[in-house]
């Protein structure tokens, strides 16, 4: 019995490391000064809509990182306006300015270098423009912007983990790919990502959230694994998430299908 389990492992573990590095070439292949940045039509047009809209993004990070990881952030339209303007966490941002915060406008569902976007979360109508302000507000008070760690954390998956405990009622659930999620300093027990139940962490690397938004994950050295019955789902690290189309995805005009990690 134990050599037949010996066996069993092995080969689980022979079929992960081989999708892996599929994976690896797959992510790879394309080179980042060449990379798309064509946005994928999952926003609506502003020339066109005056409603206010709030969205939140994750496409696979860059180059080898994005076998393992996300890169995610906040786009909002506030009513009547003609662009949306995106948040988010830019690491290399760094390497000139005091901090990694990128505030602009710019095409909400673009490529990243060539990877394309999923709708995570969206409100949009009455409402939305408050949402906005106190995404605003939080962005701007996010602790971490003059340092940037990929794993585990804080990274731009941070960022928009504490942008979205802003906003519980937008009801974020980003994905397992979106290491760094779950950093949160040397503070141990905190609302989850979501902003809804509570998620208790050690520095990012091990813990456990629990909520009626993420469902129920498991964080074991920054990977998340879980299972969500509200939105059925099963979450595994690398691969994503795994069940039907989001809720919200069904919400965006032109999503006609989701496109899951």
């Amino acid at each position: 019995m134990r050599r037949r389990f010996h066996i069993a492992a092995y080969w689980i573990a022979a079929g992960f490391l081989v999708l892996a590095f599929a994976a690896v070439g797959r992510v790879t292949a394309q080179d980042w000064r060449t990379a798309s940045h064509a946005p994928v039509g999952l926003a609506p047009d502003p020339a066109n809509t005056t409603e206010a809209i709030v969205q939140v993004y994750a496409a696979r990070a860059v180059g080898w990182r994005g076998v393992f990881g996300v890169h995610t952030w906040f786009a909002v339209k506030p009513a009547a306006a003609n662009a949306y303007t995106v948040y988010e966490i830019i690491g290399w941002r760094l390497r000139w300015s005091e901090s990694a915060l990128a505030v602009r406008e710019r095409a909400p569902d673009a490529r990243w270098f060539g990877a394309e976007p999923e709708l995570v979360a969206e409100r949009r109508g009455a409402g939305v423009d408050e949402m906005i302000a106190r995404i605003d507000k939080a962005a701007r008070a996010y602790p971490w912007a003059g340092e940037y760690t990929m794993w585990p954390g804080p990274n731009s998956n941070t960022f928009t983990a504490w942008v979205a405990r802003a906003v519980p009622e937008l009801e974020v659930d980003l994905p397992p790919t979106a290491i760094g999620k779950d950093y949160s300093g040397a503070k141990l027990i905190d609302s989850a990502p979501s902003g809804k139940g509570f998620q208790l962490s050690i520095f990012g690397l091990f813990g456990l959230t629990a909520s009626t938004v993420e469902g129920l994950e498991v964080n074991l050295l920054g990977l998340s694994f879980g299972l969500n019955p509200f939105d059925p789902a099963l979450k595994l690290p690398l691969f994503g998430r795994f069940g039907p189309a989001r809720a919200v995805a069904a919400q965006a005009p032109e999503a006609a299908g989701e496109h899951r990690f």
